[in-house]
């Protein structure tokens, strides 16, 4: 057995624990550092919505991509002078591909920048493509999203309720889902990340990640705390951070299998294919995966404990176990 699956071996037997949520306010303290933070580059920054989002028109030509590509294209596109051309966005597309974007233009200026991209590419400005979006359209894709996922937290709250017959173990996942989101969209109004279709398609997958690994964890705990009215022995948050503990492992595990490939797309869509929607998906799927590891681990399991201990349904108090101490059978804790 290797040494990680030692560890984990005895973690999960409660030989060796880390105090995940007996440390809980570190962890909400660094939570709340960064959703500020996103939250004040949310408002701002704003975010990049891409030319789904924003309308505009789209041309895409076949070229050979050198090192000046970008800038030879977007020199060339200013100098048609354009009405509302605005800052071109230009983009490689592999290594045989231009695209370009801007505001919506009136016809005869499409004619133009058509003209002075197939001058630039040694074309006919026929074989120029040339598409022109409506913001009409974003919008629609915006608010589509916006109601999927009102509706997921509202089927999320009622699904969890039902499992677990626990109203605060729904409100703990809901608070570490929403967490997941804001820092996710932060991080992308941070650095200024375009947003697009499959940005937002990504930013829903992650919340079923995200609840999957919460789930499991919460299972453990439910399995730790049966029986655990009337005892003096242990705390709720004691019991929670045991199923931390057995979970552990397999969450860092999961959470690496599920990186890599992920990994590869974003590497693979970055510095092959170029800007797409390969790229934009698989950049919000790996922020994601990695915020909703964190809040499965540090986050959920400590807000359930704390809300239990709070309004206790039969947890024993901690001020109780202080005082009986905690003898025989209590687990070396490390950190």
């Amino acid at each position: 057995m290797s040494k990680f699956g030692a560890i984990g071996a005895r973690l999960h037997r409660g030989e060796v624990s880390y105090d995940f949520v007996g440390k809980r306010k570190i962890w909400f303290t660094v939570s709340a550092i960064l959703v500020v933070v996103s939250i004040a580059a949310l408002a701002v920054r704003g975010l990049a919505l891409g030319i789904e989002f924003r309308g505009g028109n789209e041309f895409q030509a076949q070229v050979q991509v050198t090192s000046s590509t970008v800038s030879d294209f977007r020199a060339a596109v200013v100098a048609t002078n354009a009405k509302d051309l605005g800052d071109p966005i230009v983009t490689t597309v592999g290594s045989d591909s231009v695209r370009v974007q801007t505001r919506p233009l009136e016809q005869a200026d499409v004619i133009k920048v058509k003209d002075a991209i197939a001058a630039e590419a040694g074309i006919a400005p026929t074989a120029v493509n040339n598409t022109q979006i409506g913001a009409s359209w974003g919008a629609q894709i915006a608010n589509r999203a916006i109601l999927a996922l009102a509706v997921f937290l509202a089927l999320v709250f009622l699904v969890i309720w039902a499992y677990f017959r626990e109203p605060k173990g729904s409100m703990a996942a809901i608070i570490a889902l929403v967490h997941d989101v804001v820092i996710t969209v932060g991080l992308y109004a941070l650095v200024g990340f375009d947003v697009t279709p499959a940005t937002v398609i990504g930013v829903l997958t992650i919340l079923g990640y995200s609840l999957y690994d919460t789930v499991v964890v919460f299972d453990k705990v439910r399995e730790n705390t049966r029986g655990i009215t009337g005892s003096n022995r242990q705390t709720y948050s004691d019991a929670a951070n045991l199923a931390v503990n057995q979970t552990v492992v397999r969450s860092i595990n999961t959470t690496i299998i599920a990186l890599l490939p992920v990994g590869s797309i974003l590497v693979f869509g970055t510095w092959v294919l170029g800007s797409g929607p390969l790229k934009d998906l698989s950049l919000a799927l790996f922020i994601g995966i990695a915020v909703g590891a964190y809040s499965s681990i540090f986050i959920a399991p400590a807000l359930l404990a704390q809300f239990k201990e709070r309004f206790p349904e039969g947890a024993a108090p901690a001020g109780m176990v202080a005082m009986m101490g905690k003898a025989g059978g209590q687990s070396m804790r490390v950190g």
